[in-house]
This record gives structure tokens, sequence and C-alpha cells, in this order.
């Protein structure tokens, strides 16, 4: 992921630190679509200790993106890993 990278206060209400995020996403495993209107999108990734993160971000323009969330990935979303 090249564009620039924008934070919500709320990405680290979980306790994710910029650092962790950004290893996620420099190669993520899984990247799409969250909902229908193309607003919101996910990925998933491995931060620099091994572990699986979900991140939630918008994109502010075609260079930029706004991360608003950020976890160790929930159950739910591992099936996106066999897209």
């Amino acid at each position: 992921m090249g564009e620039n990278i924008e934070f919500n206060r709320a990405a680290f209400r979980h306790g994710i630190s910029e650092e962790r995020i950004c290893c996620a996403l420099k190669k993520p495993e899984y990247e799409g679509s969250l909902d229908d209107d193309g607003d919101k999108y996910i990925v998933l990734g491995f931060d620099n200790s091994g572990n699986l993160l979900e991140i939630l971000y918008n994109r502010i323009d075609d260079e930029t993106i706004n991360v608003f969330h950020a976890m160790t990935c929930r159950s739910i979303f591992y099936p996106l890993l066999d897209a």
C-alpha cells in the first residue's frame, strides 16, 4: 500500500500502535470493500510480531486513506483469507 495514511484517534482505541498498523498495511493478506457503497475498506494483515490485524479505513482521495479502526482480527473475518 503506497498511499499516504492519516489516522483517526479511534484507530488506536484497541491499543494497536501506528507502527503495527503500517506494518500490516504494507503487505495485506486481504483487502476489499466492507460495504456495498464502497465507502469503507478492510485490510487483514500481519503486524511486525506476526499478529493478524483487522484494519478499517476510508479513502480520502486517490493517494490518501484515513484509518479509523485497528484491532486483533476477529474470527468473523477469517473466511476473507480464503477469498
